[in-house]
C-alpha cells in the first residue's frame, strides 16, 4: 500500500454532495484543478473520460485527477444516483500534490467493496440529516473511502510511476506539508512568516514563494482561513460561547478584528452566524 503521513495528511473537502440522474440527458465536457471523486450507488451511467465512451454501473468508482476530461449522459429510461466529492490539499507517497496515485480512472473494489459503499450510505445519510458537526463526520468518512481505495488489492501495482516526483520537487512538497502541519497545530499563536520561516531554518521569502507555488495561497492567508473555520466549528457547537470568547480561542485578541475578517470570508459577521437556525 503506498505511504501516507498520518501527521500531515489533512485534505480539503471542497464538495461532498450525492444526485439523481433520468435520462435523456447529458453534461458538458469540463475539467478541475483538483481532485474529483465519483461514485455510482444506484444505476447507470456512460462517461466519456479524455474522449473515451465507458458505460458504468453500480459499483463504479470514478478518480478524475487534475486536469482529466469528463462528462457523462444518460440515455433514455438509464436512472443512475451518485455521490461527487472534490479534494484537494492532500499528497500521497512521492507523487504529486492533489493527484490520486493510480494509472486508472475507473476502479471496481473487491475485499473493501462492502465497506467502501456501507461508507457511501453513512455519508448520504449525514448529509440528509445535517446534524450539529456533520461536515467534520463527513471529512472523517471520505478519508476512509480513499483509503479503502488504496488498501483494496484490485488496486495494488496500480501506481502511476510516470507521476513520481524528484528527489527535489518531493523534498518542496514535504516542507510544504510541515509548515502547513505547523500553522495547523500552532494556529492559536502570534504567528508571523519571519517566525515560520525561523523554525524550519528558511528565510520568509523561500516560505513564501513555495508555499504559494504549492497551495495557491500565501502562509498567512492559509492561517487566516483555518482560524476561521475553527471559529465555525466553535460557533455551530458551542450555544453560549462569546465573540470575544471564539477570537481568543483561535488566536485574536481583537474581537472586533476577527468580526470584521469572519465576515469578509463567510458573508455574515458571527454574531448573525451564530445566531441562524442549525
Amino acid at each position: 500500500m503506498l505511504k501516507i503521513d498520518s501527521k500531515t495528511f489533512n485534505p480539503e473537502i471542497l464538495y461532498v454532495f450525492d444526485s439523481e440522474m433520468v435520462g435523456p440527458t447529458a453534461g458538458k465536457n469540463h475539467y478541475h484543478d483538483f481532485f474529483e471523486l465519483s461514485i455510482l450507488i444506484e444505476g447507470q451511467s456512460e462517461y466519456t473520460i479524455e474522449g473515451k465512451k465507458h458505460l458504468l454501473s453500480k459499483g463504479s468508482i470514478l478518480l478524475f485527477n487534475p486536469g482529466v476530461y469528463h462528462y457523462e449522459q444518460a440515455f433514455e429510461g438509464m436512472y443512475n444516483r451518485q455521490i461527487h466529492i472534490g479534494i484537494r490539499r492532500f499528497s500521497i507517497d512521492r507523487f504529486p500534490r492533489d493527484f490520486f496515485p493510480l494509472d486508472t480512472t475507473i476502479v471496481h473494489l473487491s475485499e473493501y467493496e462492502d465497506a467502501f459503499f456501507e461508507t457511501c450510505t453513512e455519508i448520504v445519510k449525514e448529509r440528509k440529516e445535517r446534524q450539529s458537526g456533520y461536515d467534520i463526520i463527513l471529512k472523517a468518512l471520505v478519508l476512509k473511502l480513499m483509503v479503502y481505495i488504496l488498501r483494496d488489492k484490485s488496486t495494488e501495482q496500480r501506481e502511476d510511476k510516470e507521476l513520481l516526483l524528484t528527489d527535489e520537487k518531493l523534498e518542496r512538497q514535504q516542507l510544504v506539508d510541515q509548515i502547513k502541519l505547523y500553522i495547523e497545530t500552532n494556529y492559536r499563536e502570534d504567528l508571523t512568516v519571519n517566525g515560520i520561516a525561523e523554525a524550519f531554518f528558511s528565510s520568509p521569502a523561500t516560505v513564501s514563494r513555495i508555499f504559494k507555488e504549492q497551495l495557491g495561497e500565501s502562509p498567512i492567508n492559509y492561517l487566516i482561513r483555518y482560524r476561521l473555520e475553527k471559529a465555525k466549528v466553535l460557533l455551530d457547537s458551542a450555544d453560549d460561547i462569546s465573540i470575544k470568547e471564539t477570537a481568543h480561542l483561535i488566536g485574536y485578541e481583537d474581537a472586533l478584528y476577527f468580526s470584521k475578517l469572519f465576515k469578509k470570508y463567510y458573508g455574515s459577521s458571527p454574531t448573525d452566524y451564530a445566531k441562524r437556525p442549525k
